[in-house]
């Protein structure tokens, strides 16, 4: 109990120096006598400053970045899942081929085909856009969440198949009325894997959205950083900003993993 709760202490630190940064001037932040707590007042105004900020337009950032997130995780999982599935349920010429391919997928990152990617996206005639982030965000998630769920898939019994398709099921409708619900657990690790790698994805989105308005928080968060001059007190704020969705998604989402980890034992 003692040990989980300094390891507790130790992860939460970093995040509360950053918001006792948020509410500080930035004279305060840059002084030579710095403090944990704000000596000129709890500046709250700094959350409703940096919206109207002439660095970057932060609302359209953050619209950016909620789209992104959740049309990647949501087409990582409409193509993870049956090819998760698929793989787990039946053999096939070429599956270790395939998944070979998966995992030599998943070791490649968007910041090293960074100039790949671009030409890619403009053959397609969808640079900067939104479309192309969300097809790279979702390529490079595709693997681990393929990886994740196949596992699932594969310790469910295949006799639970059998008694669904004597019943009179389809493969659809044994997949997604009596599979999907003892996977619950692997969904969801996949989807918060997925919308987190998503929400904080930097590097190519950096040189393929080139759009003020299209730029994820992640790309807007540089605006404030200048080689002369850092606004840190805006960096800070919006660096918890941009948390706060991640932690509610995870707040609501845990509930679903327990609930999925006892479907799993009921059914």
């Amino acid at each position: 109990m003692v040990i989980g709760l300094l390891v507790a202490i130790v992860f939460l630190v970093p995040y509360l120096v950053m918001f006792l940064g948020s509410v500080k001037t930035r004279d305060e932040i840059l002084s030579y006598d710095p403090s944990y707590l704000p000596k000129d007042g709890w500046q709250w105004d700094n959350y409703s400053a940096m919206w109207d900020t002439p660095e970057t337009p932060l609302p359209y950032n953050l619209i950016s970045t909620i789209v992104i997130a959740l049309a990647a995780t949501v087409l990582v999982l409409l193509v993870a899942v049956p090819a998760a599935y698929y793989t787990a349920r039946f053999r096939f010429p070429g599956r270790l081929a395939f998944m070979g391919l998966v995992i030599l997928t998943q070791m490649l990152q968007p910041a090293i085909l960074t100039t790949g990617l671009v030409r890619e996206m403009l053959l397609l005639d969808i640079g900067d856009t939104w479309l192309a982030m969300i097809l790279i965000n979702a390529a490079f998630n595709l693997a681990f969440a393929t990886w994740m769920m196949h596992s699932f898939f594969a310790a469910v019994p295949k006799e639970v198949d059998e008694a669904a398709q004597l019943d009179g099921a389809g493969k659809f409708r044994t997949l997604f009325t009596v599979n999907l619900p003892l996977v619950w657990p692997g969904i969801v690790t996949a989807v918060i894997f997925t919308f987190v790698s998503a929400w904080n994805e930097f590097a190519a989105s950096l040189v393929i959205l080139t759009t003020a308005e299209n730029q994820p928080l992640s790309v807007a968060l540089t605006k404030f950083v200048g080689q002369y001059n850092t606004s840190w007190q805006f960096v800070f704020a919006i660096s918890i900003v941009s948390i706060i969705p991640v932690v509610i998604l995870f707040f609501f989402i845990e509930k679903r993993l327990v609930g999925g980890l006892a479907a799993g034992a009921v059914k």
